[in-house]
């Protein structure tokens, strides 16, 4: 049996998906950018902001869902510039500090709105 999963504290999806699904245990995320669910616009600051802002729209999803960030199993983090990572990494050990998920990071050309990151999820529900 499949629940979607709707937090007001995340942004509403753009397009035709759900801001996360659970399923057998799991619940899974969407991949999210740094949009602030109050306004619809990217988090002020570069990459740290950014990056907090993701984590923050992930984690409200997880929390809605009745799971949380030590329950993560995976994340896959989508940059577009490997030059950020330092800076996204020390943001990103904020929100995992300990037993962190695998992860996947890898560079893409571009992101929806401009945005520099875009993260998602799978976790125990």
């Amino acid at each position: 049996m499949l629940e979607v999963i709707r937090s007001d504290a995340a942004p509403a999806p753009l397009g035709p998906y759900s801001q996360g699904i659970k399923a057998g245990g799991f619940v899974f995320v969407a991949g999210y950018l740094g949009l602030n669910a109050e306004t619809g616009k990217l988090a002020p600051g570069g990459i740290t902001a950014e990056t907090s802002q993701v984590l923050e729209n992930v984690k409200a999803v997880l929390e809605t869902a009745g799971s949380s960030m030590d329950r993560a199993l995976a994340t896959f983090v989508f940059m577009t510039d490997l030059n950020d990572f330092a800076a996204m990494n020390e943001v990103y050990a904020q929100y995992f500090p300990t037993n962190p998920p695998g992860r996947t990071t890898v560079e893409v050309k571009a992101l929806p709105g401009g945005a520099l990151i875009e993260i998602t999820a799978f976790a125990l529900a």
